[in-house]
């Protein structure tokens, strides 16, 4: 990717993660909800991502959109969800489409398919030994109203895919937990995407060529229940880490700065 990249919601978690593990290798546009604390040392511009005047010069001359921006709570109530969530995704597309932009890349969730963790697969389904796995293909089963929202805007990308030609690549992003995984946690730790890994497919989901994919975005974990077959085969996925690999003491020692984003 020669082209700039517009990365929204880059004061959020997931925005610094990527920023930071991906720094050196794109010319970087920002979009913050709110003014960041100290300037970045790339373009950005400050806006609501449902708002087209605030979005259209930030788009200008980009080649890829990675979309991150939104309200991140599960329990976001519907008038958040509507506004930030799926009103903004569409405008983040319309826009897109408007400037020619090549591909784009959206913040999905494990929440658009909660609801597929019934009592009668968990716990199980977070253990190494059961082999159920979620792999993208299955039809949304949101399990909250944020949930509601990601499951959208996957939709949203389906018909602008369809409709306009514009790459899409919907990531279904776990559980993002700085430097180890969830501590006594069994759902985190079958769902922990470490921050390398959460960089590490956002750059491949940049550099790959797709058309509209739906992948999960974990790390390569022993227990899991999402599988990384598709962003292996399709995006070139290569994730470094596993949960199983974190022993208890050094869970421990760095559980201080952990936060849970799942």
């Amino acid at each position: 990717m020669d082209e700039p990249v517009l990365l929204t919601g880059a004061g959020g978690h997931v925005g610094r993660t990527v920023l930071n593990g991906l720094r050196e290798k794109y010319d970087w546009r920002l979009l913050f909800h709110s003014q960041p604390a100290r300037d970045p040392e790339f373009p950005y511009w400050i806006g609501e991502v449902e708002n087209h005047e605030d979005v259209r010069p930030a788009m200008k001359n980009v080649g890829a959109v990675i979309h991150l921006a939104g309200d991140p709570r599960p329990q976001a109530p519907w008038e958040s969800v509507l506004s930030n969530n799926i009103d903004g995704t569409h405008t983040m597309y319309e826009i897109a489409v408007e400037e020619g932009v090549d591909k784009f890349i959206f913040a999905s969730s494990n929440h658009a398919v909660g609801a597929a963790e019934t009592d009668e697969r968990t716990p199980d389904m977070y253990r190494e030994h059961d082999d159920f796995r979620l792999t993208g293909e299955e039809f949304p089963r949101p399990g909250n109203k944020y949930g509601i929202s990601k499951a959208t805007g996957e939709i949203i990308g389906r018909y602008f895919y369809d409709k306009h030609d514009i790459s899409v690549c919907n990531i279904r992003i776990g559980n993002l937990n700085e430097d180890h995984p969830p501590i006594d946690y069994e759902r985190g730790q079958a769902m922990w995407l470490s921050p390398r890994d959460c960089a590490h497919i956002h750059e491949c989901a940049l550099e790959a060529d797709y058309g509209f994919e739906i992948v999960y975005g974990i790390s390569d974990n022993d227990r899991k229940y999402y599988s990384l077959e598709r962003a292996k085969e399709v995006l070139g996925y290569g994730p470094k880490d596993n949960s199983a690999e974190w022993d208890g003491d050094d869970r421990l020692a760095g559980d201080a700065g952990a936060v849970n984003v799942d």
